[in-house]
């Protein structure tokens, strides 16, 4: 439209936790609660009444997701049968939260990468998908943390958080209530996920990314990507749920219940979400006027590597090569938010100036985001 600032993502920044834990690993943990609670509910499983656990394995968890080895912020607890959830220090309110610890360095990065100073920055979007707590805000502790001057404030859109921030920030500076806009996408993902639940025990890992968005004619890195436009999609689904919330301790007998933790139909989400995802990226692409052929580089939610290769298909209109649509499952796993930002952040730099990709999230809600970006 004319009389709005063209805006460009000139920097990224990736915080990736010390641990790892391996499909072996995990499968070993796994197994080792399958046959004590196999064990210590013997006679209740012979009479029907409770049903016996199955093992999980390492095939098993590589066929369903492309996943090899996961990033954690704490290995012990989530590899201890008797626990098998991360455990962190409960740190005091004077300190740094967690999330907000994660973001900063994540920031540091995209802002060196930007060549951007806090004080070139006047709004901060905290977009994730299980905040530490309801508030204040993490953003504005980040906000505070960095030096930086203005406003700040969380989102939550479960996976699509990132390029649903990545939107508001795209708007701000276009419109021009914001002249540099850092989205930072802390995510604990071991927190909220079952470590007992043999579909699901292996999807996520823990991570934080960052991004900085601002107008074309300010930036100074070498290479930023122009945002040529943006589209969000959401669809209400039950299909991925968490019900956690302030709420539960109003409900006591739900405490506790598996329920308050990441669910999912994971056969129905494959189903329903694949042919929303690709339609939008091709409903978007027509309305920018690219051809599928133009399309160099698709950096996808990075969930299931099953549904990402049925996903670029359907777009590209044959299956993708790996160097058009990188794949970082193997060794971050699913990371929600996060996911398609590192897949950017680490496969983007060989693209040429003039270059067409996009950026792409889907997840609960249902909700879908695609952002549209060319090679200055």
């Amino acid at each position: 439209m004319v009389g709005l600032t063209k805006v460009v993502i000139s920097g990224t920044g990736v915080f990736t936790p010390e641990e790892t834990i391996t499909n072996e690993e995990l499968v070993e943990a796994f197994n080792a609660y399958v046959a004590k609670f196999n064990a210590d509910n013997k006679d209740a499983i012979e009479r029907g009444e409770v049903e016996a656990l199955t093992e999980s394995s390492v095939p098993f968890i590589e066929k369903a997701s492309g996943i090899h080895r996961r990033h954690v912020m704490n290995k012990s607890g989530i590899l201890d049968p008797d626990i098998m959830t991360p455990r962190l220090r409960q740190r005091s309110n004077e300190e740094p939260s967690i999330l907000a610890e994660m973001a900063v360095t994540a920031a540091r990065d995209a802002m060196k990468q930007a060549g951007k100073t806090a004080a070139d920055i006047d709004a901060v979007i905290v977009a994730c998908s299980n905040l530490e707590r309801a508030y204040p805000a993490i953003a504005i502790e980040v906000q505070d943390l960095l030096g930086i001057d203005g406003f700040a404030f969380d989102m939550n859109v479960a996976c699509s958080s990132a390029t649903f921030g990545i939107q508001q920030g795209y708007d701000m500076v276009r419109s021009g209530s914001a002249k540099c806009v850092l989205v930072t996408d802390p995510e604990i993902c071991t927190g909220h996920l079952n470590f007992r639940d043999r579909d699901s025990h292996f999807i996520f890992g823990d991570v934080a990314t960052a991004i900085i968005l601002e107008a074309k004619d300010t930036a100074t890195a070498e290479h930023p990507f122009e945002i040529i436009g943006t589209r969000l999609k959401t669809e209400f689904s039950n299909n991925i749920r968490n019900n956690f919330g302030f709420l539960n301790r109003a409900t006591p007998e739900g405490v506790g219940a598996k329920d308050k933790l990441f669910v999912q139909e994971g056969r129905k989400v494959f189903k329903e979400v694949v042919p929303m995802v690709s339609q939008m990226i091709l409903e978007h692409m027509a309305e920018e006027n690219i051809g599928n052929n133009s399309l160099k580089r698709m950096w996808l939610h990075q969930a299931n590597a099953n549904m990402n290769d049925l996903i670029g298909k359907k777009v590209m209109g044959r299956p993708p090569s790996e160097a058009e649509q990188p794949n970082i499952l193997k060794e971050y796993a699913n990371t929600s938010s996060a996911g398609s930002i590192i897949a950017f952040n680490q496969y983007s730099e060989d693209l040429e100036p003039g270059d067409v990709g996009v950026i792409c999230s889907f997840g609960a809600g249902y909700s879908a985001g695609s952002v549209l970006v060319r090679r200055v």
